[in-house]
């Protein structure tokens, strides 16, 4: 769909404008230079501030159709140039939106809102002293999410401080993030940083060598400096694709050198792989009193595995579970994606049913997103897809089935282009949420990331302010240069701890 927008001269507001465009149409191209091309959806736009006010008046054009649309808002309490230019570029999205909805008949759940947490929004206006009902008038009126939206930010919000009452005063805490860059195999729709473990021992024993170091260093900064620990996450790639040996000294490193082990709340290690579950490595894992991992089918149609890249079988799956509960692995998470390719609702319905039969503690039902550098993304016509009603049916179904089975949502996340528009949600049983996953969503503290392609995120305990710095992606590289990059997240912490 080509789009031609007169009147927004801003090119900051371009990139908010594309976005929201996007939402509607699989592919768009916007143009803000006269085009007067017939085969163009003719959107004129008029900015107007003056009095601390700004209007923006909208009207769309297609053959003889014509919609119009105006909104105000009142800029004062905005003190700066940042913070005006957020109000008035909301107040264009919020016309711009609306005109689209207008004529393509499409409701956008979510609004004007294309960022990935949309509850850390919720969070800050409560948290600054707004009332429930203001903040919900605004969700909707200036955000135009739906009800049942903010009727889902809000049962998390309630979850996240029923389970972490003191997530507000976490900022001089930090959780530790440790990524393992190794599958078996790398799914098609992944673009997390994942090799092929296969054959590359070498590269494997050298990163692990740099993974101890920086465990090491960073854990001798945070006891030198009196900083606890509130979570530790093992993620990847897949964690449990190393050896049992290699995990057994990997967490004698981490009991070794982190502050008050016995302090942090919670230590997760995703084995999101059936196919690299094996009793040596759940001793080790009982080894150190870990029992929180996930084992992630994503789906119970063995085509479907097959299609996607993941080598493992669905018996597979229900087989390494019962291994696992069988060696007291008590809080198991499992992964489900909706729209997978080839699956519409009658899939997905069987997927439940499956899922019924094991009753993990917590579920992540995630929406199957197009991410740019994926296998799938850059193969689409191999992939064929559900629609946006199918895609929204489904997610339906999960809401649905997680309620009657007594489970709560309790984080959620969206992602660029994400089918339907739609969100990832986690739920979970009661006391089995996972408190890392609220803290890397909310951005209460930083999270400091080590090991190969880990990004760690540092928030200013007095501002909020974030700063990112991530590892390099590939192993070489990281073989190469972890002294380095553990001395920077040094001098980081330095700066965020000791002002």
């Amino acid at each position: 769909m080509n789009i031609n927008i007169k009147g927004v001269d801003d090119q900051r507001l371009h990139r908010p404008l594309t976005l929201i465009a996007d939402l509607f149409f699989e592919e768009s191209t916007l143009t803000f230079q006269v085009d007067d091309s017939p085969e163009a959806l003719q959107v004129n736009m008029s900015i107007t501030i003056e009095n601390n006010k700004c209007t923006v008046t909208g009207t769309l054009k297609k053959d003889t159709e014509i919609m119009d649309c105006t909104k105000e808002k009142n800029l004062e309490g905005f003190e700066t140039e940042k913070e005006q230019l957020k109000q008035v570029k909301n107040t264009v999205l919020h016309v711009f939106l609306s005109l689209l909805q207008d004529y393509t008949g499409i409701v956008q759940k979510w609004g004007i809102l294309t960022g990935v947490r949309p509850v850390k929004l919720l969070h800050t206006k409560l948290q600054n002293g707004e009332s429930k009902e203001e903040v919900h008038r605004q969700l909707k009126e200036e955000y135009l999410i739906t009800d049942e939206k903010i009727e889902l930010m809000q049962e998390i919000v309630d979850r996240q401080l029923s389970v972490v009452p003191d997530l507000y005063d976490l900022g001089k805490e930090v959780s530790i993030y440790i990524g393992i860059p190794f599958c078996p195999t790398k799914c098609a729709y992944c673009t997390f940083p994942a090799y092929a473990i296969n054959g590359k021992q070498g590269k494997v024993d050298s990163f692990l060598g740099g993974l101890h170091h920086e465990i090491e260093v960073v854990g001798k900064w945070l006891k030198d400096n009196d900083i606890k620990i509130t979570t530790v996450y093992y993620g990847g790639g897949t964690p449990t694709s190393i050896t049992a040996e290699e995990m057994d000294m990997l967490y004698e490193q981490m009991y070794q050198s982190f502050p008050h082990m016995e302090r942090v709340r919670e230590v997760t290690v995703e084995a999101g792989r059936p196919d690299t579950i094996t009793p040596e490595k759940l001793e080790v894992l009982k080894k150190w009193n870990i029992d929180r991992i996930s084992i992630n089918p994503q789906s119970y149609i063995q085509e479907t595995l097959k299609a996607i890249g993941r080598h493992h079988t669905v018996e597979e799956t229900v087989e390494k579970f019962h291994l696992a509960r069988s060696m007291d692995m008590n809080n198991i998470n499992m992964d489900l994606i909706i729209g997978l390719p080839g699956e519409g609702t009658k899939e997905f319905d069987y997927t439940l049913s499956e899922t019924e039969k094991l009753m993990p503690e917590s579920l992540t039902v995630h929406t199957l997103s197009f991410k740019r550098a994926s296998e799938m993304t850059k193969n689409k016509q191999k992939y064929k897809v559900a629609d946006r009603d199918e895609i929204s049916k489904m997610m339906d179904m999960a809401t649905k089935w997680t309620k009657d089975h007594g489970y709560v949502p309790y984080y959620l996340y969206r992602q660029k282009n994400i089918l339907g528009n739609l969100e990832n949600v986690g739920y979970a049983l009661p006391g089995q949420d996972s408190i890392y996953n609220i803290m890397i969503m909310e951005e209460r503290q930083s999270i400091i990331g080590l090991g190969c392609g880990a990004s760690s995120k540092f928030v200013n305990p007095v501002t909020g302010k974030i700063t990112r710095f991530a590892n390099p992606k590939d192993p070489k590289s990281y073989n190469d240069g972890y002294l380095h990059y553990t001395e920077e997240k040094i001098k980081i912490l330095e700066d965020l701890f000791n002002m």
